[in-house]
């Protein structure tokens, strides 16, 4: 990927700095993007470039606004002329019943999870268009494919990027530009830590106990799919054997949508 950029929503942590690391070990330069603290941020980009030897820039647009979306896409293809890999990962969770659900973190929900990912997208497809090349991975959920409880907003996203992918798919097929969707099952993130922990008060049981129980209820193998195993799954749908793929769901779940 020597000379292509990859741009990568919420990729200061967690699956998203998976996500850069290993374009950047592609020879890509990166555009990351997330949250956290500003020392750490640059710590991190600075490691990128000092660890593969490519370039990468930090922006630091909000998610939610779709003008600072569109300035990022400007800034990438202004400071390395394109962006050809759009990684559309940033995330957030709230849970609750639909009846008790806040308003507000439904909007927040969507906004994030599934606008920003159309906002990305019509910013980044009129390059790729013209240069005949182009990879779109959304990153999706098993809850792209299948409901749980009390996570209203989180499934109508997840469910809104797996659609959304199937018609870039389509409006691209013969384009050169391919969109493509990847669904994990459990993956240790910040996101699932929190959840487990807070099953763990509230049960009064031990982390260990609720992280298996947790695995269980949902992902036959018992085991967290990785972060590594994911941005190996995104590394390949830009390969050239992944060239004919478009409008696919790859669930990397341990069998949770088999069931």
């Amino acid at each position: 990927m020597q000379g292509k950029t990859a741009l990568v929503t919420g990729s200061t942590s967690g699956i998203g700095a998976a996500m850069a690391a290993a374009f950047a070990a592609e020879g890509a330069n990166i555009v990351i993007n997330g949250l956290g603290d500003a020392a750490d941020i640059e710590k991190g980009r600075a490691a990128l470039e000092a660890d593969y030897g490519v370039s990468v820039l930090y922006h630091g647009a909000d998610m939610t606004k779709p003008d600072e979306i569109a300035d990022m896409v400007r800034a990438a293809e202004d400071r390395f002329g394109s962006v050809d890999v759009l990684v559309n990962n940033a995330g957030i969770q709230h849970t609750d019943p639909i009846e008790d659900f806040p308003v507000d973190r439904w909007n927040a929900v969507i906004a994030i999870n599934l606008s920003s990912a159309f906002h990305t997208m019509r910013a980044a497809l009129p390059g790729m268009q013209k240069r005949g090349w182009g990879r779109i991975i959304n990153i999706a959920s098993a809850h792209g494919i299948v409901a749980s409880v009390n996570k209203s907003a989180y499934v109508a996203a997840k469910h809104g990027i797996v659609g959304l992918t199937k018609v870039a798919a389509l409006e691209n097929a013969q384009s050169g530009v391919t969109c493509n969707a990847i669904c994990p099952g459990w993956v240790k993130t910040p996101l699932v830590v929190a959840q487990i922990e807070a099953r763990a008060e509230k049960n009064g049981t031990s982390i260990e106990r609720e992280t298996q129980a947790l695995l269980l209820e949902k992902q036959p193998s018992g085991q967290f799919t990785t972060v590594e195993q994911l941005a190996g799954a995104a590394v390949f749908l830009c390969s050239e054997a992944a060239s004919n793929m478009t409008g696919t769901t790859m669930t990397l779940d341990g069998g949770w949508t088999a069931q």
